[in-house]
């Protein structure tokens, strides 16, 4: 009898659960995530799950794990720095794509080299510039390169790439590794990304394996990729990118497994992001323009999914404009004031009890600090080095943090940095002081919220001095964001164009008086018109309303609440690759390979040429991610022209795809 171990490490939580034969759960457990040391919540959640189930270490037989942490990271702006390699493209393409943005400060070098369409070098290699930015000390955790054309010959990558460890020894990310397919930019902006979570999912990767260790489970570890197919602990080292949406990606195909269901709209509520993808046929959805997550859009495979910055965790802010005022939340995740009161409860309930005795509001109230242990702090400007200095070691409030305005924005690049954790009110607070959730301090909540509702509005009242008024406050708030998120993604999947954006159309005053089922001398209803399937572990304390609001059929699971873990174990390994063959000139048909462009005579030998390369780089990974019983599959896209009577071959495009059941251990 083979169990099968999902873990899945979320913002708030790490979920564990055991399946026997990938036929039923016999186990499922929760542990707060703790990122100051990831394996102690592992540890807590497979411990609970081994203890719940009764299962011995050695029946075990596989153990695999999601992640929302790089998805997470991304929508936050949090990741090491990193020094970015611009070969063949020009200083300004920095700033027309978008790739300043995404630099966020860190460093970058744009140099000569690259190649040409075909395959040619376009201009030497700048060596000696390179060498001597390399030499200079700047704090960096990982590098990425991306030279022009590398997928059509990488030469110039790989040799800059070498050139980067031989002189710091540091990770690098090269664009060609993460996707074959041409547009410069787009890459060179996958690899920077790749490059800034190569740390942190290394850390998580090293964190559960010494754990697994340590309770004696001796099984391959697997990572759910974005697509949400599996693939080994090592592979998602090299390429953390791909574990971009890893999380919800298993939550889909645990909704799936839960439910049976065919078509229906899912939605993963965590602690920092609310996932909504489509089922059709029983299968998610592939996005072809590759994975966006906040304002980024990768060349990534992975479930078409729309990543909004809400969750149970989301930073509650004040609307103060107006004579009513309100709320609004995200994108930004805080420590929830409930539960750092658990951490540090004298100087919580010290901090808020002495601003509820002030008579005015403050900027701060209800607001902390805390430094995040063993993150790596070089680079840091001397400012913000200094303020990380007086945080130390444990709680503090930030109105005694802050001395001036200028030290608000080293905050936030602290928090940028993941160095440190700011606590806040937020949904969680609001459902502790409702008596939904007790799982923390509902009295630090309460005094918390009280301090918010005293804000003023517009027109000088206060925005709301019940307490529980203002906690129904937060929570419609983020029923009716949750509306518009599974509102925008049905416009966006929808086959009819509307001729608006998704978002204005889930806006639309038509559509939300249609909601509220407005009856004048015109009627209207509109809603959502299949089931919404429910997950994350507040499903079913937000989302019974959320079915109310769109007039739909809400399925929430029986183990919604760990949909992510169970998605991790029941997927197969999947790997595909994709190459090009194009013509540079009549009769001459050229592969681009890794090694370098080869040159064949003939357009079917050459496409054979790849399709060999191809099936065997596949096989060859799918096997290192410990598949069994491997099938191969290939697609071939070739493009033609009709000239003087004759089909003459343009290019063509083969993908290869390598699928298997994970191996289990003996």
């Amino acid at each position: 009898m083979a169990l099968f171990l999902g873990v899945d490490t979320g913002g708030t939580y790490t979920d564990a659960v055991l399946i026997r034969d990938e036929q039923e759960v016999i186990a499922s457990a929760k542990a707060l995530t703790t990122r100051h040391d990831l394996s102690m919540g592992i540890g807590e959640a497979i411990a609970a799950v081994l203890a719940e189930s009764g299962a011995k270490p050695s029946d075990i037989g596989m153990a695999s794990l999601s992640t929302t942490l790089a998805t997470n990271a991304l929508v936050e702006g949090q990741g090491g720095r990193v020094g970015l390699i611009y070969v063949g493209f020009r200083e300004r393409d920095l700033e027309a794509h978008g790739l300043r943005e995404a630099l966020g400060g860190d460093p970058a070098l744009v140099i000569g080299g690259g190649h040409n369409h075909a395959g040619g070098q376009a201009a030497p290699l700048e060596k000696d510039a390179l060498s001597a930015w390399l030499e200079i000390e700047n704090g960096i955790s990982a590098y990425a390169v991306a030279a022009q054309f590398a997928t059509r010959n990488p030469a110039h990558e790989l040799e800059v790439s070498e050139m980067i460890r031989e002189v710091t020894g540091r990770p690098v990310s090269c664009s060609h590794h993460l996707s074959a397919r041409l547009n410069g930019p787009k890459r060179a902006l996958t690899a920077l990304l790749n490059a800034r979570l190569i740390g942190m999912i290394a850390r998580l990767i090293d964190k559960a394996e010494g754990k697994l260790a340590e309770l004696n489970i001796d099984a391959p570890l697997m990572v759910v990729r974005g697509d949400g197919a599996l693939i080994s602990a090592e592979q998602a080292r090299e390429r953390p990118i791909e574990t971009i949406l890893s999380g919800p990606a298993a939550s889909i195909v645990g909704a799936r497994w839960m439910t049976g269901a065919d078509h229906a709209l899912v939605s993963d509520i965590g602690g920092t992001t609310t996932d909504v993808a489509v089922l059709r046929g029983g299968r998610p959805m592939i996005d072809p323009a590759g994975a966006q997550v906040g304002p980024w859009r990768t060349m990534v495979e992975a479930v078409a999914m729309r990543t909004t910055g809400l969750g149970g965790d989301s930073e509650v802010h004040v609307i103060d404009e107006g004579l009513i005022g309100g709320v609004s939340l995200g994108p930004r995740r805080v420590v929830p004031v409930s539960l750092m009161a658990v951490e540090a409860p004298e100087i919580v309930h010290h901090t808020l009890d002495q601003q509820l005795r002030s008579q005015t509001p403050g900027e701060h109230d209800a607001r902390f600090v805390r430094a995040v242990p063993g993150i790596e702090t070089g680079g840091l400007a001397e400012r913000d080095a200094a303020l990380l200095s007086r945080v130390g070691e444990g709680v503090q409030p930030i109105g005694a943090m802050l001395k001036t305005r200028m030290e608000a924005q080293a905050l936030k690049r602290l928090v940028t940095r993941g160095l440190v954790q700011v606590s806040g009110v937020t949904p969680s607070d609001a459902s502790h002081v409702l008596g939904r959730l007790d799982a923390w301090d509902a009295a630090a909540a309460r005094k918390a919220l009280e301090l918010m509702g005293r804000k003023r509005t517009g027109s000088g009242n206060m925005l709301m001095p019940e307490v529980n008024g203002m906690a129904q406050m937060i929570v419609d708030q983020l029923t009716h964001q949750t509306s518009l998120a599974l509102l925008e993604t049905a416009f966006g999947e929808e086959e009819l164009d509307f001729g608006l954006p998704p978002g204005q159309l889930a806006r639309h005053v038509l559509m939300q008086r249609g909601l509220d089922h407005h009856r004048g001398l015109v009627r209207l209803e509109t809603g959502v018109n299949v089931p919404v399937i429910g997950l994350g572990a507040s499903a079913g304390s937000y989302y019974p309303a959320v079915g109310d609001r769109l007039g739909c059929q809400m399925i929430l699971p029986e183990h919604a609440g760990v949909a992510n873990a169970i998605g991790a174990v029941v997927g197969r390994v999947t790997i595909r690759r994709t190459g090009s063959v194009t013509s540079p000139s009549e009769g001459r048909f050229r592969v681009h390979l890794d090694s370098g462009p080869e040159d064949f005579t003939d357009a079917e030998t050459a496409m054979a040429s790849l399709q060999e390369a191809l099936e065997y780089e596949a096989r060859q990974e799918a096997e290192m991610a410990g598949a069994e019983d491997i099938h191969m599959s290939v697609m071939r896209d070739v493009k033609s022209a009709r000239a003087e009577a004759r089909e003459v071959f343009l290019e063509a495009e083969i993908t290869v795809e390598a699928t298997g059941r994970p191996r289990i251990a003996d």
